[in-house]
């Protein structure tokens, strides 16, 4: 039997273009899951982000219409290498050719475009004869949906399998009813009664329903969404879709993030020299203005600067955090009101505390090399990146229990000195101040034991390679019915 053939889709890739994790997702997991057996192809969205270095090596294959509503709307078919991975981009100035990539006025209808484009895209290319279309969040929801409705009676897509992802559930694409027939074309088939939750059309709750298996980026993530706590109004329908729900946690890049050969890493280490690791900490200190003294812990964050990051729990707790013998960093950029309360506390605890109000992938690192302990109280999370950045980097995380957080970080209160980091239960100030005290105790009482951690922590496999053979056993399953 040939190569399976696997159509990845989303939004966004590294390093093309990035908005979050799902950025890093769609520009790593394609290569670790290619293989011998596994023709993967991304197809994304020829955005204006997409640096020029990028769009200079990339070769224009073919033009075609695609239908969307009434419209006949053009698509640019053009192709780069990267990574051992075809890349296929999307081109339509209209909808792509945009100053943000999301929070247009018309995302429903560019994201629309796109999920039919993807389809048309398939239909006009001969070498696309894929056995599976993988689709990762709202964004591209409406591909399985079209797919159902639309593109049967097309022979090569007649047995086409889907899998959705959910990179986040709190963003699910919902919009007016009006929609459906104007922009979508569904009116009057099943979907235009599916799609609907709230008195709105909702894309994910398409995906979710017309999707051959739907996964998640952690295993207690895909138990968490069927609660109402965490289900984001959907609660009830993953539950009656459990049989097809799973959970697979997210990876990292090891060769992206690599303290041995990181050049923005002032003394390269290993778990076996860790001791290098000071160089990076003296350094970051220097740089943020903070008092240079390796004897002090350094906590960090890099985040988005949201209710979900547990910033409300961290900004009460800035001048107790200051009132304690540790310093505190602070990088990333969100709701305006932490902005403010970080920045505020960086001018009152000038000698403790650090603010960084700005998006800096290069600065991150030297956080994540140069701290001792990260910080993620997150409310949820469904994977969570930076947390296995850090430990990448022999940086403690610091996590509330809580999907993939809970999956990726053992917590010391309940491995002692086989854990990778420090957690706590509830999302509460009192719960994440303790788990603070608590580590500081251990660097300053126990520093053979925060070794320990460290090493622990740079052991843990968080590459893509256990995750990736896992998606190549639900591929074939799909495909071979195994």
């Amino acid at each position: 039997m040939g190569k399976k053939q696997i159509i990845f889709t989303a939004f966004e890739a590294v390093p093309f273009m990035k908005s979050g994790g799902l950025g890093d997702v769609a520009g790593s997991l394609p290569a670790a899951i290619k293989s011998s057996e596994y023709d993967i192809r991304v197809i994304l969205p020829l955005v204006k982000q997409i640096p020029e270095k990028y769009r200079a090596k990339m070769k224009f294959i073919k033009n075609y219409e695609v239908p969307l509503g009434w419209r006949m709307k053009y698509c640019g078919l053009f192709r780069l290498r990267k990574k051992g991975v075809t890349f296929y981009f999307l081109d339509n100035e209209y909808y792509f050719m945009r100053d943000r990539l999301y929070g247009e006025f018309d995302d429903g209808e560019r994201v629309a475009f796109f999920s039919k484009a993807v389809l048309e895209t398939i239909v006009n290319m001969d070498i696309l004869q894929p056995d599976i279309i993988h689709c990762n969040d709202w964004h591209t929801a409406l591909v399985p949906v079209f797919l159902h409705e639309q593109y049967m009676k097309v022979e090569k897509l007649r047995d086409v399998k889907t899998i959705f992802t959910i990179h986040n559930l709190k963003f699910q694409g919902q919009y007016d009813k009006f929609i459906t027939g104007d922009i979508l074309g569904l009116e009057g088939t099943p979907a235009s009664g599916q799609m609907i939750h709230d008195d709105a059309v909702n894309f994910m709750q398409g995906a979710v329903i017309y999707s051959d298996i739907v996964t998640t980026v952690s295993p207690e993530y895909a138990q968490n969404i069927c609660t109402p706590e965490y289900g984001e109004g959907l609660d009830g329908l993953f539950r009656s879709r459990r049989y097809k729900l799973r959970g697979i946690v997210n990876g990292i890049d090891y060769k992206e993030y690599d303290p041995e050969h990181d050049k923005s890493v002032v003394e390269n280490y290993t778990e076996d020299t860790l001791d290098k690791k000071l160089a990076s900490k003296l350094a970051l200190q220097k740089e943020l203005g903070l008092p240079q003294d390796p004897s002090v812990p350094l906590f960090v964050m890099v985040t988005r600067m949201t209710a979900q990051k547990g910033m409300d729990l961290v900004t009460y707790l800035l001048p107790q955090m200051a009132n304690r013998d540790m310093q505190v960093a602070l990088l990333g950029t969100g709701d305006k009101d932490y902005e403010e309360d970080c920045k505020l506390a960086g001018m009152m605890y000038g000698d403790k505390i650090a603010a960084r109000i700005m998006f800096d992938e290069a600065l991150s690192k030297r956080f994540y090399a140069g701290a001792d302990c990260f910080m993620m109280p997150s409310i949820f999370e469904p994977c969570g990146l930076a947390q296995m950045m850090a430990m990448r980097y022999g940086t403690l995380p610091l996590v509330r229990k809580t999907g993939g957080l809970k999956d990726t970080v053992k917590g010391y209160w309940d491995y002692g000195d086989e854990a990778t980091g420090f957690s706590f239960n509830d999302p509460d100030a009192n719960g994440l101040m303790v788990t603070i005290d608590q580590a500081i105790t251990i660097w300053y009482d126990e520093p053979e034991t925060w070794r320990k951690l460290q090493r622990n922590a740079m052991e843990t496999d968080m590459s893509w390679t256990k995750s990736a053979e896992i998606y190549r056993k639900m591929y074939d399953e799909l495909v071979d019915g195994k």
